[in-house]
């Protein structure tokens, strides 16, 4: 029996909008409890209003992933959790005198890389105590590629893809999927900002459907759209 099928207890950081919001609707149906956290109160309520109506359990949490404490304190008394999905993520970057200056580096940082790590620690511990689990780690497409548009975001998701590589590695034989999520662009509040062209980019809807049945099959890495992915191995070769 494939555990990882039908995850009933659901924990989505990053649930107010994007991908974080269409994935919750993705597995918002009955029998499933969802979990979700944001720091936007009322986006994350009405996330959790379309997931009640769709027959799920939901209760929600306004946290900052960035706050060890506050997360442990959030995700530790949970558990039996079958799916965690460290979604929540951030890129500030602008364009000045035609080279790319991005700022608050460090807020990038902590919430891409200390955020994941904050997300997947006290979660973890409960799934090797049960023996099953899984657990998504959302990096991106740009973790391929050091862009001088947003240097800290490339390097913090590169760190987090790194990070959900050795996880999976080091949970092989403990029963618990690990997956790195690595997308390209996906209309969310962050690509709004954008001001620049965007190969390919994907309503949020289409990429949580793909996600779940792609961790629905364990798979290691969800890269896409493909065509881009290739081209961005490519591009890291030389």
């Amino acid at each position: 029996m494939n555990q990882f099928a039908n995850p009933q207890n659901i924990l989505i950081t990053g649930a107010s909008s994007g991908i974080g919001a269409a994935l919750a609707l993705v597995y918002a149906k009955p029998g499933n409890k969802l979990h979700l956290g944001g720091r936007d109160a009322s986006r994350l309520d009405t996330v959790a209003e379309y997931v009640r109506k769709s027959g799920a359990d939901c209760d929600t949490k306004v946290v900052n992933v960035t706050d060890r404490e506050s997360m442990h304190d959030w995700i530790h008394p949970i558990s039996e959790l079958d799916l965690v999905i460290a979604n929540a993520g951030i890129s500030v970057s602008t364009r000045k005198q035609g080279y790319a200056v991005e700022i608050a580096d460090a807020d990038v940082f902590a919430t891409n890389v200390n955020g994941v790590v904050n997300t997947v620690a006290p979660a973890i511990s409960h799934m090797h105590e049960r023996g099953q689990g899984q657990i998504a780690l959302m990096s991106s497409l740009a973790s391929f590629r050091a862009f001088r548009e947003a240097p800290a975001y490339c390097a913090s998701k590169a760190a987090v893809r790194f990070y959900g590589t050795g996880l999976r590695r080091a949970n092989t034989d403990e029963g618990i999927g690990i997956s790195v999520i690595c997308p390209g662009f996906v209309r969310s509040p962050m690509t709004d900002a954008n001001t620049f062209k965007m190969p390919m980019i994907m309503d949020a809807e289409v990429a949580a459907a793909l996600i779940q049945r792609k961790l629905a099959r364990n798979r290691p890495m969800i890269a896409f759209p493909l065509r881009i992915y290739f081209a961005m191995r490519i591009l890291a070769l030389f």
